[in-house]
C-alpha cells in the first residue's frame, strides 16, 4: 500500500489532476469520527475525485485499500461509501473505460477489494439502513467477481424496488 506521505501521490491522476491532495483527504476520512457514519463534504470530495461521473483513474486503485483499511479499523457503524466506492470503482474498472491498475499497485488493489467480505463482515451486526445494506450486499458481490450483479444493486431505487415487488416490472 503506497504510504500517505510518499511523493509518487503526485505521479498518480484523479479527476481533476494530480493526486497530492489525496494523503490529506484519507487522513482525514481515517481521522474523523463524523465521516465514519454521515454523509459529509469529505466523501463528497473522495466521491468526485475517484469516481467522477463513473470514471476511475490511477488514483481510485491506490486509495481503495486505505478506504478498505481505515473500514476495517472503525469501532462502530460506518457510511454506506465505504462499501459504495470501492464498489464503485471495481464497476467502473471492469465495465468502462478505465486506465489499466499501476502493477506496482495491482495486488494491493486486488487484494483490497476481495477484503470487501471481510470488512462487510466485521460491520455485519451494526443497524443498517437500505442504501447501507445494498451497498453492503453490492461489495460482496463485486469482491466475488459479480460485477453486474453489484452493479444492479447499487443502481437499485425505492421505486424500482417497489417494480419487482409488485410484479409490475417489465
Amino acid at each position: 500500500m503506497l504510504p500517505l506521505n510518499d511523493p509518487r501521490w503526485k505521479e498518480l491522476r484523479h479527476a481533476y489532476g494530480d493526486a497530492t491532495d489525496l494523503p490529506q483527504l484519507l487522513q482525514a476520512l481515517d481521522s474523523s469520527t463524523e465521516t465514519m457514519t454521515g454523509k459529509t463534504e469529505l466523501w463528497f470530495s473522495l466521491w468526485s475525485r475517484l469516481c467522477h461521473q463513473g470514471d476511475v483513474y490511477t488514483a481510485s486503485y491506490v486509495a481503495v485499500p486505505h478506504i478498505i483499511r481505515i473500514a476495517g479499523q472503525a469501532k462502530g457503524p460506518i457510511n454506506s461509501s465505504f462499501f459504495q466506492l470501492p464498489t464503485a470503482i471495481e464497476i467502473a474498472r471492469k465495465t468502462g473505460i478505465a486506465p489499466e491498475i499501476p502493477k506496482v499497485y495491482a495486488e494491493d488493489y486486488h487484494r483490497a477489494i476481495s477484503q470487501l467480505v471481510e470488512i462487510v463482515y466485521l460491520h455485519l451486526k451494526e443497524d443498517w439502513d437500505q442504501e447501507t445494506l445494498l451497498a453492503a450486499t453490492a461489495a460482496q458481490a463485486v469482491a466475488k467477481g459479480h460485477v453486474a450483479v453489484a452493479n444492479a444493486l447499487l443502481n437499485l431505487t425505492d421505486d424500482l424496488i417497489a417494480e419487482i415487488n409488485s410484479g409490475e416490472l417489465e
